[in-house]
């Protein structure tokens, strides 16, 4: 190989040279760039702002549509405002990310709990959708019931804060890689969201959790929810916002009703806090299986069954029966899940007020009382009907003139204005309340199940009010001094026994000033063993410091009847020379009536200017829409306001409700209805819209829930309390409408649903319809219970589910426990 240099190999040497020079000035560059690159990539990692981590939603699919953004305040508004049930486990924490930290190690394991966090969430309905709500402070991830604790803690912001934070709130549509990038590893899920955010893009939506810790979460997080976790974003021009004022009606105008406060209702007592006997609850609430397998009730009643009054094993457990304990409520730990059989040949009640006077045999086929009562006019069978020509062993022939004469022996006792809420013990097949309805006066009727086989069954299928219940060892179920008059005609209760124990619960009932009404043989044969009951009753009454207005004669029935009229104030109490029957002890609160032992004492009289009971209600109707005296502008009502305001409101609503969308849009056929249920009634004012129709309201106190029953009684309208995780005391098929305000929702954080919705069923006449207001979750969850059971649905909409009873009866009878 030669050796020599030639002038172009100089040349080419002297190029590579200056191309290696280049290279390495290029390498250089490059490195810095590189350094550079990675600095930037660092300090942007330790960004909060830019630090995004996406969490996978699981969806399911959606049942039917929903779209809870432009659900109605009330319609999203549990018992208790917390949004928390135990068979969803859904709280603000469930569905909001933990805030991020700085360090690597705090991210991780705050992904971590968010992941553990997102597989509790359920959540439905399609991803592509945005639900807005219009609210005064800034969006946030909210469950579908938000709290009113919440709204009050957004009320107090300034308005400065309140713009600040809408300044910070702009959204955009997001990508929508929610599931590529829950797939990805954190390095890579860090890149790629530094590579999609850009100066202009908007920054994470700021969400707050109940203990006010703030977190970012990216707008695909809220990107679609269902009313599990509401995305409230600010509104559009296209956007149907939901004022925080009222409920949103049907036809998208607002009703006016507040939502409830949590610092309100800790203000107010429950039942449930006041019950000696009050069960701890289940706290395994499973969710809604895909199918159910329905049984009939395999039980010895067969088409009466009543399973708190009916539960044998409970019975043959009882140290004795000379209480009648045995009549009393025994409810099992779970409520039952079988469906009771309809009697054969079963048809639509004939409508009021012709039932009064007749119903089908064959809805309740009993010959038995019949055969017992029919020579004293109860009952009689006729053909294909069960009569009832007279009303009862007092008044054979006929209740309206025994209750005229009432009135002409007591002018003040006035039908339908002074007295207006009347209780009738030992009611037999309950003639004495159907007649006061011409009266315009309202008669809570009770008896026993005993051997008088079915009379309140009867009374039910009648359209008159009754509840089956026996004065045994408990108090019934009540408040104190709510009714106007009490009545007992032939009751067979021994008023006279046991220090007057009996006799000292109607005290506890009546009305400072209300009258207590006897017919019964002691007053009018003085005789035998009736003169030495007469005897005793006396000198019981007159230590009760009662008074014996009357005793007037029912010449046409030849009966007598004792009035007498409890005293208004305390001064003959303190002044008695012998304290018997004793004053109870001042804890003992006279309200406290679900499971409470029955005391052998008498209460004192309010008699404070602002005391319930202290005042005589105003006349009717002036008075089912008069807030209560004792309720000022200095007590909160339910929903947060001064409770005049608050009764107002609530009041004001259900009229709108009632009148623009219950009797319209609903499809219910009003003709067939005249035995209502308010479910869970709060001030009564579903039932005190209803008040110009042909029927009546049974309004429940729910147990759990702020004690406001007195105020429905106070209105002239009447209720009981109940534990909807227990059975109601009541036969099946003897209810036209049932109305569920809520009541679901707040039941599923104490037990299951699914026993309550087979009570729905087992109390609900065949063709009987259904409303029930809540959130979508319940309200999903409920119409997958009743279309198992074969229900129609006759309407849904935002909050709102309307069904109907079927006939539909399963094949199979359960097994026998």
């Amino acid at each position: 190989m030669p050796t020599g240099k030639h002038r172009a190999n100089k040349r080419s040497s002297g190029g590579s040279y200056a191309s290696t020079i280049s290279t390495l000035v290029f390498v250089c560059i490059f490195m810095l760039g590189v350094w550079m690159l990675t600095s930037n990539s660092y300090a942007s990692s330790s960004k909060p702002i830019a630090k995004i981590t996406i969490r996978k939603i699981p969806i399911d699919p959606p049942a039917f549509e929903d779209n809870p953004g432009d659900l109605p305040e009330d319609a999203i508004q549990p018992d208790n405002g917390s949004g928390t049930r135990f068979d969803r486990p859904t709280t603000r924490s469930n569905v909001t990310k933990p805030q991020v930290d700085k360090q690597p190690h705090a991210e991780k394991d705050a992904e971590e709990t968010q992941n553990q966090n997102v597989e509790r969430v359920p959540t439905f309905g399609n991803t592509t959708d945005v639900e807005e709500k219009k609210t005064s402070k800034h969006a946030y991830v909210a469950d579908d019931s938000k709290t009113s604790e919440m709204k009050n803690e957004e009320n107090d912001i300034s308005e400065e804060e309140q713009k600040k934070n809408q300044n910070d709130m702009q959204m955009d549509a997001s990508s929508g890689k929610d599931n590529e990038e829950h797939d990805m590893t954190e390095d890579e899920q860090e890149q790629t969201q530094n590579d999609q955010i850009q100066p202009n893009e908007e920054k994470p939506i700021e969400t707050e959790t109940r203990s006010e810790n703030k977190t970012k979460l990216p707008i695909d997080e809220v990107k679609k929810t269902d009313s599990t976790a509401i995305a409230i974003i600010a509104p559009t021009k296209d956007s149907k916002a939901t004022t925080s004022s009222g409920t949103m009606m049907i036809d998208g105008s607002s009703s006016g009703i507040p939502m409830e406060s949590n610092e309100s209702k800790r203000k107010w007592k429950t039942q449930a806090g006041q019950s000696d006997n009050e069960k701890e609850r289940l706290s395994d609430v499973a969710g809604v299986a895909p199918d159910y397998k329905w049984e009939l009730c395999n039980v010895t009643t067969g088409t009466d069954f009543i399973p708190c009054l009916d539960n044998e094993k409970a019975i043959k457990k009882l140290a004795g029966r000379n209480h009648y304990e045995h009549r009393e409520r025994h409810c099992p730990e779970v409520g039952p899940t079988c469906l009771v059989p309809i009697p054969e040949g079963y048809r639509s009640p004939i409508p009021w007020p012709h039932s009064r006077d007749k119903i089908w045999f064959h809805n309740v086929p009993h010959k038995s009382l019949a055969n017992i009562k029919g020579h004293q006019n109860w009952v009689k069978v006729t053909g294909e009907f069960l009569t009832f020509p007279g009303g009862g062993t007092q008044f054979i022939h006929g209740a309206l003139h025994y209750i005229d004469m009432l009135q002409q022996a007591v002018p003040e006792i006035e039908w339908g204005k002074h007295t207006r809420v009347v209780l009738d013990v030992g009611c037999g097949v309950a003639s004495f309340g159907g007649y006061l309805f011409d009266k315009n006066t309202l008669t809570m009727s009770f008896a026993p199940n005993d051997e008088h086989e079915s009379q309140i069954q009867f009374a039910l299928e009648r359209g008159i009010p009754a509840i089956s219940a026996v004065m045994g060892t408990r108090r019934l179920p009540f408040p104190s001094n709510v009714y106007d008059l009490i009545h007992c005609a032939r009751c067979r209760v021994p008023w006279h026994k046991e220090g007057g124990k009996l006799l000292l619960e109607v005290n506890r009932l009546l009305r400072p000033g209300g009258y207590f009404v006897w017919s019964a043989t002691p007053v009018y044969r003085k005789r035998g063993e009736d003169a030495k009951i007469w005897e005793e009753m006396s000198a019981l009454t007159i230590a009760m410091c009662w008074e014996l207005v009357t005793i007037t004669k029912d010449e046409l029935n030849e009966v007598d009847a004792a009035i007498y009229r409890k005293p208004e104030s305390n001064e003959c109490y303190s002044g008695r020379k012998v304290q018997e029957p004793p004053m109870c002890k001042p804890d003992d609160d006279p309200n406290a009536a679900w499971y409470i032992p029955l005391q052998a004492c008498m209460h004192n009289n309010p008699i404070g200017d602002i005391e319930r009971g202290s005042r005589w209600p105003e006349d009717w109707p002036v008075r089912v829409q008069t807030p209560p005296y004792w309720l000022t502008n200095s007590q909160m009502g339910i929903y947060g306001k001064p409770f005049p305001d608050d009764f107002k409101a609530d009041y004001d609503h259900w009229k709108q409700i009632v009148t623009k969308s219950y009797m319209k849009d609903l499809r219910l056929n009003w003709a067939n209805v005249r035995n209502v249920m308010d479910m869970r009634a709060v001030y009564g004012g579903f039932a005190a819209a209803l008040k110009d129709i042909k029927l009546w309201v049974m309004n429940v106190g729910s147990t759990s829930s702020p004690d406001t029953l007195p105020i429905i009684f106070e209105r002239g309208l009447f209720g009981i309390y109940h534990d909807w995780c227990e059975s109601f005391s009541t036969y099946p098929r003897t209810y036209d409408l049932l109305h569920a305000d809520h009541l679901f929702s707040m039941l599923a954080k104490r037990c299951k649903i699914a026993p309550a919705v087979v009570e729905m069923d087992r109390i609900l006449r065949p063709g009987g319809q259904l409303i029930v207001r809540d959130d979508s979750n319940t309200i999903m969850e409920v119409e997958e219970l009743l279309k198992s059971q074969h229900w129609d649905i006759l309407a849904k909409m935002q909050g709102i589910l309307s069904a109907r009873k079927s006939t539909w009866r399963p094949d199979v009878y359960a097994i026998a426990s």
